[in-house]
C-alpha cells in the first residue's frame, strides 16, 4: 500500500477506525420543517462513508433549541422526535464501514433566532453585539443547565447510533466563547485566567463522558489560534489543549474565528493560501499532549496527508470541502488512483450556494446536491447513442465523461490543440493551481473513459454530417466582450492574453472591469509587483484600509463585484486586497477613451485620467450562441451547454453538462 501511515487503523475509545482520514463536521440545510434530517441529508453523509472515510461527522447538532441556534436551519439535538431520522442516518453511515459521529454545538452570544425572537441573547459576559443585540451574562443556573444539555444531547446521539461525540470548541461558538479572552470577561470562577476559562469546557467534557461511558470516543474541535484581534494565539491554544489532554480521545486542531472575516478565511483557507496552511497549529499542539491530534484545512493531496501522519504532525487528517469535491478520495488513494482525485478549488461555491440557497453545490463535482441519485447503482443507458460534442472546455469535458460512463459512443472535438477551454489561460497563476490540476484531471478521465478525442478539429456542419451522430452537444464557449470605447480595440490587451503572459502588462496597469476576471487578474499582477487600478462601472462603496475592521465593510456589496452568487469568494478576495496597497479599485467610474498614456474616465467627481502603461480589457464574455445555430439541424438530438448559452461559472457548466449527458438515451 502506497500510504502506509494514512491507512493504518487507529483506535479511539473502544472503536477501531479503518484509516486516518475523517470527514470533518459539516451541517446541511436539507432538513424537515421540524429541523430533522431528511432523506437528502442522509445521502449527503452516506456518500462520504461509501467513499472510504473512516469517520463521517454530522455537524451542528444544537444542544439547546431555544437559545442555541445561530440560524434557523440547524438540527434539534434536544428533541426526541428526531430519533428516526438520526438513527437512519447513523445506520446509513455505518453500513459502509465508517464510524458515525455527531457534533454537539451551541451558538451562545451569536444565537440568531433567539435574538430575533426575544431581542437579546445569552452569552458568557454581558455586552452588546455589533448588530445592537443585548448580550445577557449567563448565571450559574443557566451554565449548569447548559452542561446538562450537552450531556443529554450526547446520550441521545448514542441512542441514535452515533459512535463518536464531537464537541465544537472552536471558531467562536459557545465553548470557545468561554475559552477566549476576547469574549470571556467574567470575574467569577468561570472567567479570568486560563484555568477558570477552561472550567466550562472541562465540565461539559466530564458530563458528556459520564453520559456516554468510558468507551465512546469524544473529540473536541478547538482553534489552535483565533487569528483575530483580542483572541488567543498558539501559545494559549497549546495551554487549552494541555488542559484537555487525557480527558478526550481526539483533540481536533483547527484555527480562526467564525465571527470575523479575517479569522473565518483562515478557518476555511482561501485559494490564496498554501495547501495545509493550518497543519502548523496541530503540529505544535502535538508536541505537548499525549492525546491523539487531528488537523484540518486545505488538505487535498494524499501524499501531503501521508507526510503529516508519518512525520508526527498529527494522528488524523480531517477533510471538509474536499469531501464535497470528491467523496471517494480515500478509496481512490487506496487503489492507487490519486491522479483521478477531484481536488477542491477552494472557490467557496459550496459555502455561497449553501448560504444563499440552502444547499451545497460544488464547482467540480456535479453530483453534490444530488447525492441520492449518485448513490443509486450505476446503470448503463437504455439506448446507447453516438454522441458528438463540439468543444473541449469545462462543459464539453464533463459531458463527455458522463456520457461515456453511461455507455454512449462519444466523440469530443476541440478546435484548439488542448482540452480546457478558457480556463487554460489561468494555469500559471499560483493561486489558481487547483484549476490547472482540475483541467489535467478532467482531460485524463476523458481519455480513460474511452472518448474519441480529436484536437485541432472544429465541428462544422460538414463534419457532423460525415460522422452522423445521434446526438450533438454544442459546448462552444464564449468570446471576450470588447465595449465600444474609443481606442480600446487598438490599444488595450485582452485579459486572457495577460493571464497567459503577464509580461504583456507594463509596470502600471489599468484593468477595465471589476468582476471576477478583472479582480483576480488585478490581484495576480499586484502580487507580481505591478501597480494596478481596476475601473468598475458599478456603484460599489469601498472604504480605506484605515477604516477596515472586517472585509464585509471593505466591499459593502460583494455581489456587485462578484458575478453570480459566489459572494464568499468575494470576501476572500477582499481579504487579499487588504494586503495589496498597489492595487486600487475605482467604482462608479465609466471608461471614456483609451489613450497612449492610459485611460480617460468619468467618475463620481467628474473627469479623471488614469496613467497606465497597459490597459487591459476584462469587460466580460458573450456567448457563441449564433455559432451554435449552424449545428442545430445536423443531428436528430441537439443540446447547448456551458458558456455558449450564457457565460457562467464552473459549477453551472459542469452541473448542466452532467445532467444533459445523463438524459441522453432515455428514449
Amino acid at each position: 500500500m502506497r500510504y502506509e501511515y494514512l491507512f493504518e487503523p487507529i483506535r479511539l475509545g473502544n472503536l477501531l477506525f479503518r484509516n486516518r482520514i475523517f470527514a470533518s463536521p459539516q451541517d446541511t440545510y436539507r432538513l424537515t420543517s421540524e429541523n430533522f434530517l431528511n432523506d437528502d441529508a442522509t445521502a449527503f453523509y452516506e456518500i462520504k462513508a461509501r467513499g472510504g472515510f473512516a469517520s463521517v461527522c454530522v455537524g451542528d447538532f444544537m444542544v439547546d433549541s431555544r437559545a442555541g441556534h445561530s440560524h434557523p436551519f440547524q438540527l434539534r439535538g434536544d428533541d426526541v422526535k428526531g430519533r428516526v431520522s438520526l438513527t437512519r442516518t447513523s445506520a446509513s453511515i455505518t453500513r459502509h464501514g465508517a464510524r458515525a459521529a455527531v457534533e454537539l454545538n451551541h451558538a451562545g452570544q451569536i444565537a440568531g433566532p433567539m435574538a430575533q425572537r426575544e431581542g437579546f441573547v445569552y452569552g458568557v459576559s454581558e455586552g452588546v453585539r455589533s448588530d445592537g443585540t443585548e448580550i445577557r451574562e449567563m448565571d450559574e443556573d443557566r451554565i449548569e443547565m447548559l452542561i446538562k444539555c450537552y450531556a443529554d444531547a450526547a446520550a441521545f446521539a448514542r441512542q441514535c447510533g452515533f459512535g463518536m461525540i464531537t464537541l465544537h470548541g472552536g471558531h467562536g461558538w459557545l465553548l470557545a466563547q468561554f475559552m477566549s479572552p476576547l469574549t470571556n470577561k467574567r470575574r467569577d470562577r468561570w472567567g479570568g485566567d486560563i484555568n477558570n476559562r477552561m472550567r466550562f469546557p472541562l465540565a461539559v467534557t466530564e458530563a458528556v463522558r459520564l453520559a456516554v461511558g468510558p468507551n465512546t470516543p469524544i473529540e473536541m474541535r478547538i482553534s489552535g489560534a483565533e487569528i483575530v484581534k483580542g483572541g488567543y494565539d498558539i501559545d494559549e491554544g497549546v495551554e487549552i489543549a494541555r488542559a484537555l489532554d487525557g480527558r478526550l480521545d481526539l483533540i481536533h486542531i483547527s484555527a480562526g474565528h467564525h465571527e470575523d472575516d479575517s479569522g473565518s478565511m483562515v478557518t476555511h483557507p482561501t485559494m490564496f493560501m498554501p495547501d495545509g496552511v493550518n497543519v502548523k497549529y496541530a503540529a505544535e499542539v502535538k508536541k505537548h499532549v499525549k492525546t491523539p491530534v487531528a488537523t484540518v484545512g486545505a488538505l487535498t493531496d494524499p501524499r501531503m496527508m501521508e507526510e503529516i501522519i508519518a512525520s508526527g504532525k498529527a494522528d488524523v487528517v480531517e477533510l471538509g470541502r474536499q469531501t464535497l469535491a470528491d467523496p471517494d478520495l480515500p478509496l481512490k488513494a487506496m487503489l492507487g488512483k490519486e491522479d483521478e482525485i477531484n481536488k477542491c478549488l477552494r472557490c467557496f461555491m459550496c459555502f455561497s450556494s449553501s448560504t444563499n440557497a440552502g444547499i451545497f453545490y460544488c464547482s467540480v463535482n456535479p453530483e453534490v446536491g444530488f447525492e441520492r441519485e449518485a448513490l443509486a447503482p450505476s446503470a448503463l443507458t437504455r439506448f446507447p447513442k453516438k454522441v458528438l460534442i463540439a468543444g473541449g472546455g469545462v462543459a464539453g469535458m464533463q459531458a463527455a465523461i458522463t456520457a461515456a460512463k453511461a455507455g454512449h459512443d462519444v466523440i469530443l472535438c476541440e478546435k484548439s490543440d488542448r482540452l480546457g477551454g478558457t480556463l487554460i489561460c489561468e494555469e500559471n497563476v499560483p493561486f489558481k493551481s487547483k484549476i490547472s490540476e482540475y483541467i489535467k484531471r478532467q482531460s485524463l478521465i476523458v481519455t480513460r473513459s474511452g472518448v474519441d478525442v480529436r484536437l485541432n478539429a472544429p465541428v462544422t456542419p460538414e463534419l457532423a454530417e460525415k460522422l452522423k451522430p445521434d446526438v450533438l452537444i454544442a459546448a462552444l464557449g464564449s468570446k471576450p466582450v470588447v465595449p465600444n470605447i474609443p481606442g480600446l480595440r487598438e490599444r488595450a490587451v485582452p485579459a486572457e492574453d495577460v493571464y497567459r503572459d503577464p509580461t504583456k502588462a507594463g509596470k502600471t496597469v489599468c484593468i477595465l472591469g471589476g468582476g471576477l476576471v478583472g479582480l483576480e487578474l488585478g490581484i495576480y499582477l499586484a502580487q507580481l509587483g505591478r501597480t494596478v487600478t481596476v475601473v468598475e462601472m458599478l456603484p460599489v462603496t469601498l472604504v480605506t484600509k484605515e477604516e477596515v475592521s472586517s472585509t464585509s465593510e471593505r466591499i459593502s456589496n460583494p455581489h456587485a463585484l462578484e458575478p453570480g452568487a459566489n459572494f464568499i469568494h468575494g470576501i476572500a478576495m477582499a481579504q487579499e486586497l487588504l494586503k495589496l496597497p498597489e492595487l486600487k479599485i475605482m467604482t462608479s467610474t465609466r471608461a471614456v477613451q483609451v489613450t497612449e498614456t492610459g485611460l480617460k474616465a468619468e467618475g463620481p467627481s467628474g473627469a479623471v485620467e488614469i496613467a497606465a502603461e497597459t490597459v487591459v480589457c476584462a469587460a466580460g464574455y458573450a456567448p457563441l450562441y449564433d455559432e451554435t445555430k449552424t449545428l442545430s439541424g445536423v443531428a436528430p438530438e441537439f443540446h447547448r451547454i456551458g458558456d455558449c448559452i450564457l457565460p457562467g461559472n464552473i459549477k453551472e457548466a459542469t452541473k448542466l453538462a452532467h445532467r444533459i449527458a445523463l438524459d441522453i438515451g432515455r428514449l
